[in-house]
């Protein structure tokens, strides 16, 4: 949670922000089933607490669910001029991400916290919840502009709270989310300053 509320502060996106807030009706959804269904964790487990469903198992599965969706629908990645090499990164990234989701969910079985059933449940709710808050937060809105979601999404950016926060989307507009505009405004002001500083040298 903490690397949410970092990025939330540093980039300002609308993205994250909504990400970071699925991520916590996530926490608060596995609380509430935890406590409505009350079911132990395994015999041989030595943690406490009500075990249905995983909270880690399911944190990943919508960490991985969303941020697949979000790769694969909006992002746009920097071009090495190989169609090949660019895809092959694509997939590697895709993979990572799915690998690193199994095996945190793997990790609750290992240190006997989780039984299967409870880990599987755990990734599932997380990815039913990845995939349904990517859509009403991102998909729905780029699609259907003036739907409920579109005009909430509207409202949440263009708001004057969110604009003196100086909240943007900045996938809206640019298709790697101003990463590269930022690093050529960035690369401009360095090599000016190298430039002064190469004069100064010289004299």
């Amino acid at each position: 949670m903490p690397a949410y509320a970092v990025l939330a502060v540093q980039t300002r996106e609308y993205l994250i922000i909504m990400m970071w807030a699925g991520q916590l009706a996530g926490e608060v959804l596995n609380l509430a089933l935890k406590h409505a269904i009350k079911q132990n964790r395994p015999s041989y487990s030595a943690a406490n607490g009500y075990g249905f469903p995983s909270s880690h198992s399911q944190y990943m599965g919508y960490f991985a669910s969303f941020l697949m969706l979000h790769l694969y629908f909006r992002h746009r990645f920097s071009t090495t001029g190989s169609r090949i090499v660019d895809q092959a990164w694509r997939i590697a990234i895709y993979l990572a991400l799915l690998l690193w989701a199994l095996v945190v969910a793997y990790s609750r079985f290992y240190l006997r916290y989780h039984s299967v059933a409870q880990i599987l449940w755990g990734l599932g709710i997380g990815v039913a919840l990845g995939v349904s808050f990517y859509t009403v937060c991102e998909l729905s809105p780029r699609r259907r502009p003036k739907s409920i979601f579109g005009v909430l999404k509207s409202f949440i950016v263009g708001n004057p709270v969110s604009t003196w926060l100086q909240i943007r989307d900045g996938w809206d507009v640019w298709a790697d989310g101003g990463r590269e505009a930022e690093w050529l405004r960035w690369r401009a002001e360095w090599d000016k300053r190298q430039a002064v500083h190469s004069e100064k040298k010289a004299t």
